[in-house]
């Protein structure tokens, strides 16, 4: 069946279970996103390992069918981001979608005299490594069940919750000193918040800053000069968006690469498609595979030589 607006499939019956990285625009949410995707494939369950705000850009892993119950595998990957960051000003949102406020003073960008790129350079490796942080006001991170965005939004003063996370790569890739931005490059576990690191560095530097534009390039391995604009997309026949036609296309064995992966036999198969316990040895989760097609993911089953199902991908 036809769609009448989009002339895509309005339904898939075929099981399935698939990534697609996906090169987010500014300006959409994560879930306009999932939208254009649903439109495109046909396929109603569709989810993302890992929201952007609205103004960033950059990789977005896309998980289609079966393969958003694996959301938790992905989660844990390292991220690594491009931001601009504008100092000499503050923004409510810590981007610039937020009320810009401008520090007093005859700097370029507001502050007097401004910052150097050598104050800089100084001050970013108190920034990484293991480093604890807290919580974007404007960030969708629970506190008494609601968002911190929502109680921010109506003027609650509330406690962030402070985390720790990990800073393995900031290094400086341009600095103005006239308009007072910079650009860096920031590898982070997951967790992190860009919005709130930029913030954190001017604090440090006796100053205000904000995030100008923010762009996320790398989950785990994929890299976004592997994903695909949803223009590219819309181009593509139907037929090949989730096959290996579609370079940003990624199985769901695949997609897992940073898992041990398990084959199995035709009768081990049919136990792990009802969810039993099989022979093997496992420190960790593993792939469950047949006919190179994931089937499941199988842990330690508690007992040596046992292996019991954690997600089963009928």
């Amino acid at each position: 069946m036809q769609s009448s607006d989009t002339g895509r499939p309005e339904s898939v019956s075929i099981p399935t279970c698939a990534v697609l990285l996906i090169d987010k625009p500014a300006g959409y949410t994560s879930h306009d996103i999932v939208s254009r995707l649903r439109r495109l494939t046909g396929i109603k369950k569709i989810g993302h390992a890992g929201t952007l705000d609205p103004f960033a850009t950059g990789l977005l892993i896309m998980l289609i069918g079966k393969a958003t119950r694996l959301f938790d595998y992905f989660m844990p990957l390292d991220k690594e981001y491009l931001v601009t960051v504008q100092f000499g000003a503050s923004s409510t949102t810590g981007d610039v979608d937020g009320r810009i406020t401008p520090m007093s003073g005859g700097g370029a960008a507001g502050t007097d005299p401004g910052i150097t790129e050598a104050a800089l350079r100084e001050i970013l490796p108190e920034f990484t490594g293991e480093i604890y942080q807290k919580a974007h006001a404007f960030s969708a991170v629970k506190v008494g069940g609601e968002a911190l965005y929502k109680k921010a939004r109506r003027g609650e003063a509330v406690a962030a919750p402070v985390r720790q996370i990990e800073i393995t790569r900031l290094e400086i890739e341009s600095f103005d000193t006239e308009s007072q931005q910079a650009s860096l490059t920031v590898a982070c576990s997951k967790g992190t918040y860009i919005r709130k690191l930029v913030e954190d560095i001017a604090e440090r530097l006796g100053t205000a800053a904000y995030a100008l534009e923010l762009r996320r390039t790398r989950i785990g391995e994929y890299g976004v000069e592997r994903a695909a604009e949803l223009k590219e997309l819309s181009s593509l026949p139907s037929e090949t968006l989730l096959t290996d036609a579609n370079p940003s296309f990624i199985s769901g064995l695949g997609a897992l690469y940073f898992l041990p992966v398990r084959e199995v036999d035709e009768i081990e198969a049919r136990a792990v498609n009802n969810g039993r316990r099989i022979a093997g040895e496992a420190d960790g989760p593993i792939r469950v595979a047949r006919d190179g097609r994931i089937l499941a993911i199988y842990g330690p089953g508690g007992k040596s030589g046992e292996l019991r199902s954690m997600v089963v991908l009928p």
